[in-house]
């Protein structure tokens, strides 16, 4: 044999593949189950990667700045912010938290009595009397009880357990900024990991494109959804004199992420802190609260009829009943994180079991699978906008042109009407 001949590697046989591809899945299964508390932490990162990427891509080709050069400044700068917030109000963010959740605790134990004891005379609102003995409200606050104080008391001991665990938070959160520093550092301007598998380079571009606009639309709506929602609520909530109004807007952007539970449990607080605060705007406290309520309430309707349609495209068009399931699943896998990624990663996973499924009965993988755009630019957005305020606005400025040409036609008719009346 030769030096220019060399040996070629056997192929492998259909059950060699088969045992030791199910070998492969079970040893990361295993892995995953031994490391979960890490799962969460790791997720993190490779969000925190991926949002920064672009950022970085933009800097290494306006600017020429080496890629590992660029990736250093930002998370130098990313780390200095978070270390500056910290110091500045996490920990009192965090004692008014625990407070608000505390107070509701308290709020919720006390319903009961306090139903009763309104329940024992008539409610007048204005002129309406109405009589509240006849209805059941110990049972139904029971069960009101029943869903949100659980939900509350897990909120309280995860707030709980940062404030005490300052130290391991800050500990994750290090772990978590170097994991994202080197996936970042270690990737490229085109691509943030890349993946080489001969004969299907095209497969995983176009499903790396599509998780791409998945993952893009989540954090280019859901989170502009949630900023809309928290700036919203803090107006409304203190125009209406409700206390905690900053903290209940924050809890108001944090529901949009859970369908049927989320809002619920957003509309139950608000009629608390309000039924039981001081302040009542000159109005009985029951009354007060409704008006809160029924506020909250429109404003969702509105939101999720009029703002959420025209934010978020169809990329994340996922039942809302399924999410409510994922929610369930991520929240026990990643915890708080889970619930905030629940969406983005059902899309993804459907996505996924699509293509494998379709390859496993040989058929083609992308007929007839529903291909999503990628979200328009943000000046693009912009524009569109601003062109559709521009037309409202005009609509008005019509509206009113036309009313006033006919205030004169309408007092000249008048003066003729005056003018025949005073010959005649």
């Amino acid at each position: 044999m030769t030096l220019q001949e060399k040996p070629s590697s056997p192929n492998w046989s259909t059950t060699t593949k088969l045992v030791v591809g199910l070998a492969l899945a079970g040893i990361i299964l295993l892995l995953l189950i031994r490391f979960q508390n890490i799962l969460a932490p790791l997720l993190t990162s490779v969000l925190v990667a991926y949002l920064f990427h672009p950022l970085a891509t933009f800097f290494n080709k306006k600017l020429k700045i080496p890629w590992r050069l660029i990736t250093t400044i930002i998370f130098l700068l990313l780390f200095a912010i978070i270390i500056g917030l910290l110091t500045w109000g996490g920990i009192s963010i965090v004692e008014q938290v625990q407070n608000l959740i505390k107070l509701i605790e308290g709020l919720i134990t006390d319903l009961p009595v306090f139903f009763e004891a309104i329940s024992s005379k008539p409610l007048v609102i204005g002129p309406l009397e109405f009589d509240l003995s006849k209805l059941e409200l110990d049972s139904l606050w029971s069960q009101v009880v029943g869903i949100v104080q659980p939900v509350l008391s897990q909120l309280g001991s995860l707030i709980g357990s940062l404030a005490s665990g300052i130290g391991s938070t800050l500990t994750w959160l290090v772990f978590i900024l170097l994991i994202a520093y080197f996936i970042l550092a270690e990737s490229n301007s085109t691509s943030l990991i890349r993946i080489a598998i001969p004969k299907y380079q095209d497969d995983i571009r176009r499903i790396g494109s599509q998780l791409g606009h998945i993952w893009n639309e989540f954090l280019r709506g859901q989170l502009l959804i949630f900023a809309i929602t928290v700036a919203y609520y803090s107006l409304l909530l203190s125009v209406l004199g409700v206390k905690y109004f900053f903290l209940l807007a924050l809890l108001a952007g944090l529901a949009r992420f859970v369908p049927y539970i989320g809002p619920f449990v957003a509309w139950t607080t608000y009629g608390l802190m309000a039924l039981f605060q001081t302040q009542h705007l000159g109005m009985q406290a029951f009354p007060y609260a409704l008006l809160v309520v029924g506020c909250a309430w429109l404003s969702d309707f509105l939101l999720d009829n009029f703002v959420v349609p025209r934010v978020m495209s169809d990329a994340l068009a996922i039942h809302p009943a399924a999410v409510l399931v994922m929610v369930i699943i991520s929240a026990s896998l990643f915890g708080f994180l889970g619930i905030l990624l629940a969406a983005p990663v059902l899309a993804s996973v459907k996505l996924i079991l699509t293509y494998l499924i379709r390859k496993l009965s040989d058929q083609d993988p992308w007929m007839d699978l529903k291909v999503i755009r990628a979200p328009d630019k943000l000046p693009v957005v912009f524009k569109r906008q601003w062109r559709r305020v521009k037309k409202s606005l005009n609509r008005i400025n019509q509206f009113f042109t036309r009313l006033k040409q006919r205030k004169p036609s309408n007092q000249s008719q008048q003066l003729d009407n005056k003018k025949g009346e005073n010959n005649d």
